[in-house]
Protein backbone atom coordinates (compact mmCIF):
# COMPACT_ATOMS: atom_id res chain seq x y z
CA UNK A 1 0.00 0.00 0.00
CA UNK A 2 1.67 2.69 -1.19
CA UNK A 3 -1.06 5.47 -2.81
CA UNK A 4 -1.47 7.81 0.45
CA UNK A 5 -4.52 6.91 2.60
CA UNK A 6 -7.63 9.18 2.68
CA UNK A 7 -8.72 10.07 6.19
CA UNK A 8 -11.72 7.83 6.37
CA UNK A 9 -9.27 4.49 4.92
CA UNK A 10 -7.61 5.51 7.92
CA UNK A 11 -9.84 5.66 10.34
CA UNK A 12 -11.04 2.04 9.04
CA UNK A 13 -7.13 0.68 9.69
CA UNK A 14 -7.00 2.15 12.98
CA UNK A 15 -10.15 0.38 14.19
CA UNK A 16 -9.22 -2.64 13.35
CA UNK A 17 -5.41 -2.30 15.13
CA UNK A 18 -6.74 -2.80 19.21
CA UNK A 19 -8.78 -5.59 18.60
CA UNK A 20 -10.07 -6.97 21.06
CA UNK A 21 -10.12 -3.84 22.48
CA UNK A 22 -12.24 -0.98 20.87
CA UNK A 23 -10.80 2.27 19.51
CA UNK A 24 -12.36 5.02 19.06
CA UNK A 25 -11.16 7.71 16.72
CA UNK A 26 -12.23 11.27 15.36
CA UNK A 27 -10.66 14.42 13.93
CA UNK A 28 -10.75 17.87 16.71
CA UNK A 29 -13.04 19.98 15.24
CA UNK A 30 -10.33 22.62 15.53
CA UNK A 31 -9.26 21.59 12.31
CA UNK A 32 -6.06 20.67 12.61
CA UNK A 33 -5.92 18.13 10.96
CA UNK A 34 -5.44 14.89 13.04
CA UNK A 35 -6.66 11.78 13.56
CA UNK A 36 -7.11 11.32 17.22
CA UNK A 37 -7.61 7.69 19.04
CA UNK A 38 -8.21 6.40 21.94
CA UNK A 39 -8.25 2.48 23.14
CA UNK A 40 -10.67 1.49 25.76
CA UNK A 41 -11.00 -1.87 27.56
CA UNK A 42 -14.49 -3.82 28.25
CA UNK A 43 -15.60 -1.60 30.90
CA UNK A 44 -14.69 1.95 29.39
CA UNK A 45 -11.31 2.84 31.19
CA UNK A 46 -9.10 4.25 28.69
CA UNK A 47 -6.14 1.86 28.24
CA UNK A 48 -4.29 4.21 25.26
CA UNK A 49 -4.66 7.56 23.56
CA UNK A 50 -2.48 8.95 20.31
CA UNK A 51 -2.75 12.08 18.13
CA UNK A 52 -1.50 11.44 15.02
CA UNK A 53 -0.77 14.26 12.09
CA UNK A 54 -2.12 14.09 9.01
CA UNK A 55 1.26 13.37 7.67
CA UNK A 56 1.55 10.22 9.66
CA UNK A 57 -1.96 9.19 9.01
CA UNK A 58 -1.91 9.69 5.43
CA UNK A 59 1.53 7.59 4.87
CA UNK A 60 0.77 4.20 5.36
CA UNK A 61 4.52 3.07 6.13
CA UNK A 62 3.99 6.23 8.77
CA UNK A 63 0.81 4.91 9.90
CA UNK A 64 1.82 1.58 10.27
CA UNK A 65 4.76 2.63 12.34
CA UNK A 66 2.48 4.68 14.82
CA UNK A 67 0.27 1.67 15.43
CA UNK A 68 2.82 -0.50 16.26
CA UNK A 69 4.37 1.85 18.37
CA UNK A 70 1.04 2.39 20.30
CA UNK A 71 -0.06 -1.45 20.48
CA UNK A 72 3.54 -2.19 21.72
CA UNK A 73 2.65 0.41 24.74
CA UNK A 74 -0.89 -0.94 25.33
CA UNK A 75 1.23 -4.26 25.21
CA UNK A 76 3.73 -3.00 27.69
CA UNK A 77 0.84 -2.22 29.98
CA UNK A 78 -0.16 -5.79 30.26
CA UNK A 79 -2.91 -5.79 27.96
CA UNK A 80 -3.27 -8.78 25.03
CA UNK A 81 -3.71 -7.58 22.03
CA UNK A 82 -4.99 -10.24 18.82
CA UNK A 83 -2.00 -10.47 15.96
CA UNK A 84 -2.33 -7.33 13.64
CA UNK A 85 -0.60 -6.34 10.51
CA UNK A 86 -1.31 -3.29 8.02
CA UNK A 87 -3.57 -4.29 5.09
CA UNK A 88 -1.52 -4.45 1.82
Amino acid sequence: MNAPLRFNDALLIVGHAFQPFHCVAWAPQDGNGELSLTVVDRTSNRIGRKQIPSSAYSDPQQLAHVLEQTRAEISGEGYRLEPWTMPA
